[in-house]
């Protein structure tokens, strides 16, 4: 669901409502809306701030100071360039070059076909096995030009069951 329409509206509407009444409710709802629609949408934040007696203000710190949560919508497949220290000592920038090369495309932004994001992090914990990329919840250590094509030829090849 890439648009905020009236179906959009009613699940945000639902999720605030099943989760308004729990401790620290705001996180829960911000999960849950990322969850069903696939970001938080702008227009989603005066719902909630009105919902939890909140500010949109409030709301939108909230969602932005955890990368986690998207206020757009993201590929099928996010991409996570780790930018951190230990990562760029061994590569990391000629490897988020390549990245961008292949993907044809920037930090924030998704392939014509919806299929890749990418992003920048700032440190997958992985420093050990530098440079390091993150895709779902999977981190990739030692990446470099040829292991990312076989990275991407695993994420888009599809099995198919004829029966």
């Amino acid at each position: 669901m890439t648009e905020f329409n009236q179906q959009a509206k009613q699940h945000v509407a639902d999720i605030i409502e099943q989760k308004r009444q729990l401790p620290g409710a705001l996180l829960p709802v911000l999960h849950d809306i990322q969850n069903t629609l696939g970001f938080i949408p702008p227009q989603a934040i005066a719902l909630i701030a009105s919902a939890l007696n909140q500010t949109e203000a409030e709301i939108h710190g909230v969602i932005s100071f955890y990368h986690h949560f998207k206020t757009r919508p993201v590929g099928a497949h996010v991409i996570e360039v780790c930018r951190a220290e230990a990562c760029q000592a061994m590569g990391s920038r000629e490897l988020e070059q390549h990245v961008k090369n292949t993907l044809n495309l920037d930090y924030h932004q998704n392939t014509k076909d919806q299929q890749f994001s990418l992003e920048p992090v700032y440190c997958l914990g992985n420093c050990a096995c530098a440079p390091s990329i993150r895709v779902a919840d999977k981190v990739y250590g030692r990446m470099n030009a040829e292991k990312f094509a076989q990275l991407l030829d695993k994420l888009t090849t599809y099995v198919v069951e004829l029966n």
